[in-house]
């Protein structure tokens, strides 16, 4: 078979990391807003710039998120306080493209730093998977419709779930924030030292855990785990794209049965923010077994982990368990 390799976007990249900057450890549920504390004030698009923002600033910072925990960021609408909290804000950051309206928002707001961590490592194009089930000449057609529109929708933006993408990411948000905030430039750069050692332990535990598996195949219902699949010499075959909600054919179900007995695939993973019944129909036609894989779009009581490090240590076993870990 095919080996899938998908790239993100900049632009979704640059939206995901709009999303992820949310609430600082310094800062619970009933901190100060944004623009209203004499910390650094960072607006966060979701959880993996919260935790980015979050791991960086450490006690100089006050951190807002714009994604709540639980919810799904690539549909998130803002309220009109949260806009007007982001213009208060002194930086924000986010993933450019991941969530439409959090870029309209930063766009028109006279944040005077914005971080767009699609811009600080590279988004790929990991095959354009979302329009496979629908065979080459749909491929085509919307290949089309995307150039029309300037080309940026095929960039995968899930890039924080590669370690070493998310540490380059990290790297430059440090830089950021050190010339947006001078006065603690040294414990920036040296929280940023901190967060690279733990992120250079995680990408050495995956090529570790992952380096002799029975099958370097899995099947996810969304195809958030390009990045990660390319890094560790894995194949991801998503059920349903790029878009955790849409609905595969019956001849992408069927397609996926075949593959599952040539490629020795055991396991169906879903994730904890998106319905599970897509991933259980297929595992049961195909006399599979389903796990959770965690995209890390939010941290939630469901979650196996209470940070980024904790999740992606989780979701690593789980591959492990799946692929035939020797």
């Amino acid at each position: 078979m095919n080996v899938r390799r998908r790239r993100i976007s900049g632009i979704a990249v640059t939206a995901a990391t709009a999303l992820g900057l949310g609430t600082l450890s310094a800062c619970s549920s009933d901190s100060s807003a944004a623009g209203n504390t004499d910390k650094f004030d960072v607006v966060a698009s979701f959880y993996p710039m919260e935790y980015l923002a979050e791991q960086i600033g450490g006690d100089h910072v006050n951190v807002t998120t714009l994604t709540e925990p639980g919810q799904e960021p690539h549909d998130l609408e803002l309220s009109a306080k949260q806009t007007a909290q982001m213009g208060e804000a002194d930086a924000v950051l986010y993933l450019k493209s991941l969530q439409p309206a959090v870029d309209e928002a930063i766009a028109q707001s006279g944040v005077k730093t914005k971080i767009d961590a699609a811009t600080l490592t590279k988004l790929e194009d990991h095959g354009n998977v979302e329009h496979d089930h629908g065979g080459e000449e749909h491929a085509d057609e919307h290949a089309e419709e995307e150039h029309s529109e300037g080309g940026e929708h095929s960039l995968d933006p899930h890039v924080w779930l590669d370690p070493v993408k998310y540490a380059e990411i990290a790297e430059g948000v440090a830089k950021s924030f050190e010339k947006a905030d001078p006065d603690h430039a040294d414990d920036y750069r040296k929280n940023a030292e901190a967060l690279a050692k733990k992120l250079s332990g995680l990408d050495t535990a995956y090529k570790d855990g992952l380096k002799n598996t029975a099958t370097k195949v899995f099947f996810t219902n969304h195809a958030a785990f390009g990045y990660l699949a390319e890094r560790y010499g894995l194949t991801q075959e998503a059920i349903n794209g790029l878009d955790p909600e849409s609905e595969p054919s019956p001849a992408r179900i069927k397609e996926l049965q075949e593959e599952a007995k040539a490629d020795g695939v055991t396991t169906v993973f879903y994730e904890t923010l998106v319905s599970d019944k897509t991933a259980k129909t297929l595992a049961k036609d195909a006399g599979l077994k389903t796990d959770v894989l965690d995209p890390l779009e939010g941290i939630t009581d469901k979650s196996k982990g209470d940070d980024y490090v904790a999740v992606m240590e989780s979701n690593l076993k789980a591959l492990q368990a799946a692929l035939g870990a020797k």
